[in-house]
Order: structure tokens, then C-alpha cells, then sequence
């Protein structure tokens, strides 16, 4: 959990947000829309509750992320709860949220069928709305496929603004590599971008993993990304695609 307020040292997890989750380096595409909307309501207004769905790497997390950087910016108070954690505190850390600016949730899926996070999220959802917060949620699928045993917390989430991510063509994700790679001090030639891009972009997080691995390599054989080096590199650690 990510907060930008002194409020982070009461919650009992403490996950930094990544200074790389930005708007600025999200690298849209498709979804130019829902990133627009997103940006102008992290910092002016903001609907009581939205719902962000899409395929595994399309990136929500990087959104939500990037929502409590653009509050924190103007002085809003935001937190930032991945939901792949929630073995790691109760379902009580949710109370009193709503008194934030922001509330973003991620990956709701992962406490699906779990009756003390649903009960504790839909209690969220209707005290953020009585409080006039904002509150946006990010899962993989619609909320009816999302196998939420409680029927209350699908019709919520349901019953706000929803926005779909769709997956980037293969010039976004070259776009986006490139710009991880100059980041990370990395010349990338166009030729070996592409060749990740076409074997390990099936997703986004696959993607970067990628990079960051090749990256460690040539930094210890002092070689160049060059395609043969990446194919061997990647080879031996990575189920490619081919």
C-alpha cells in the first residue's frame, strides 16, 4: 500500500508507488480516452467510483499508480492498495479510506470469493460515496466475469464509470520499450526492440522483464543488445514465442 500523506505509517503495509508509474510514461495507444479522463480527474474532481478493466499487461497497476502521483502532486491525499497482497493485512485496513482524496484498488480479482474483503469493499464503496471521495478499482475482467460472490460489490462496481484498457499494437509496445530501455541508460536498436517486442510482448510486465534481464546481462559481459545476444540471453531463462 502507497500513500502520499503522512496517514501511510497507520496503514500496516508500505509499498512504495514507482517513480517511473507516471502519465506522462504510460505510452497509450488505444486507450487515449481513458487515460485523458483518468489524468484530468486524478487532480480536478472525480467521479465517486470507476472501474478500470483489461488483460494482464495492459497497464492498470501502472495507472492507479500513476492517479496518486498526479493527486500527491496537487496536495490531494491518495492511496495506492494491491489487492495480490491482501494475505499480508486484514480487510479492516480499509476503514476510514474514504476521508482520501483518492482510493485506488488494484486487482480486485484476487479477493474474489473472499466474504470479508467483498463485505469490506462494498462497505468502502458506499462510505466513499456518502463522503464524496473518489474511488477507482482496476480488475482483468468486466465485474459480472470477475467470480465476486457477492452480488452487492459486482452491481457496485458495475454501477459507475467503467473504462476498458485494450492491449497496444506492436508500435506502442516498441514505443514503450524504448522508452523503459533510455530510462535504464540502454541503446536499443529498433532491430532488437522489435525482436522483443514480437517475442516477448505478449504482455507488457512480460515485456519489461525482458529488458530488465538482457539489461543485467550485458552490464556483466559488457556486450551489446544486439538480437544474437538477446536470443541467447533470453533462451536459457525465458519460454519464448517463436
Amino acid at each position: 500500500m502507497a500513500e502520499t500523506t503522512a496517514r501511510q505509517s497507520q496503514l500496516p503495509l508500505n509499498l512504495s508507488l514507482r517513480d517511473s508509474a507516471t502519465f506522462d510514461s504510460y505510452v497509450a495507444g488505444p486507450n487515449a480516452q481513458a487515460v485523458d479522463y483518468l489524468h484530468r480527474l486524478a487532480g480536478h474532481g472525480w467521479e465517486p467510483g470507476v472501474y478500470l478493466w483489461g488483460a494482464p499487461g495492459s497497464g492498470k497497476s501502472h495507472l492507479l499508480q500513476a492517479v496518486c502521483h498526479a493527486a500527491g502532486a496537487v496536495g490531494a491525499a491518495a492511496v495506492y492498495l494491491p489487492m495480490e497482497l491482501a494475505d499480508r493485512f486484514p480487510s479492516e485496513a480499509l476503514n476510514g479510506l474514504e476521508h482520501l482524496s483518492r482510493i485506488c484498488i488494484d486487482d480486485i480479482e484476487a479477493i474474489a470469493g473472499r466474504r470479508d474483503w467483498e463485505i469490506a469493499l462494498v462497505h468502502l464503496i458506499d462510505r466513499v460515496h456518502a463522503a464524496g471521495g473518489g474511488l477507482v478499482v482496476t480488475g482483468n475482467a468486466a465485474p459480472p466475469a470477475l467470480g465476486l460472490e457477492l452480488p452487492q460489490l459486482a452491481s457496485r462496481l458495475a454501477g459507475g464509470l467503467t473504462l476498458q484498457l485494450q492491449i497496444l499494437a506492436e508500435a506502442d509496445k516498441l514505443q514503450a520499450l524504448q522508452w523503459r530501455a533510455a530510462r535504464r541508460g540502454l541503446t536499443l536498436t529498433m532491430e532488437a526492440g522489435r525482436y522483443l517486442v514480437r517475442h516477448y510482448g505478449q504482455d507488457m510486465n512480460r515485456l519489461f522483464t525482458a529488458l530488465e534481464t538482457v539489461d543485467q546481462a550485458s552490464l556483466v559481459a559488457q556486450r551489446r543488445l544486439t538480437i544474437p545476444f538477446i536470443r541467447d540471453v533470453l533462451g536459457s531463462r525465458m519460454l519464448k514465442t517463436e
